[in-house]
């Protein structure tokens, strides 16, 4: 008798979802961005929990580039700024140069709930507090850290926003 835990059974409904999601963005993607979405990831001060799961999507599990999501190594290449961890003072002004250089529209999602509202770190001389200290956030993604499929739903969030606009 063969005896799987639950931990072996794969996931079907949550793979599910996070396809039906992704179709959804693409489609989001498609219309206002044509074809493709640049995302610039700025680490303001995380304990690096939100960017392993940001990782995760680009792995072949998750794949995100099949929906159009690509990661872009320059701030000039990217269509929106993923903010991860809270902001820290030493991280306060390099992070308003990446906003900068970015091309308009400029569109900000805070991932994780330290880029939320400073997480545990709130209230810490060394941190100003979360991304919306210095940045007009458009979505705000909670979790210690967010699951790639949250991450999705939020940059799903962010699309319906800026086609309701």
């Amino acid at each position: 008798m063969n005896v799987i835990s639950n931990m072996a059974k794969p996931k079907i409904t949550e793979n599910f979802e996070f396809e039906e999601t992704g179709m959804k963005l693409k489609k989001y993607i498609d219309r206002i961005f044509g074809r493709s979405l640049a995302i610039r990831e700025l680490d303001s001060g995380s304990d690096n929990a939100a960017e392993i799961e940001l990782v995760n999507l680009t792995a072949p599990h998750y794949d995100v580039e099949r929906f159009g999501i690509s990661f872009a190594a320059s701030p000039r290449h990217a269509d929106v700024l993923l903010v991860t961890g809270a902001v820290t003072r030493n991280m306060e002004i390099a992070a308003k140069k990446t906003y900068d250089a970015m091309p308009s529209p400029k569109f900000v999602i805070a991932v994780g709930d330290d880029a939320c509202d400073g997480g545990i770190f709130k209230g810490s001389y060394a941190v100003l507090g979360g991304a919306d200290k210095i940045f007009a956030v458009d979505v705000k993604i909670p979790g210690n850290p967010p699951s790639p499929a949250e991450i999705l739903r939020g940059l799903l969030e962010l699309m319906k926003k800026i086609r309701e606009q």
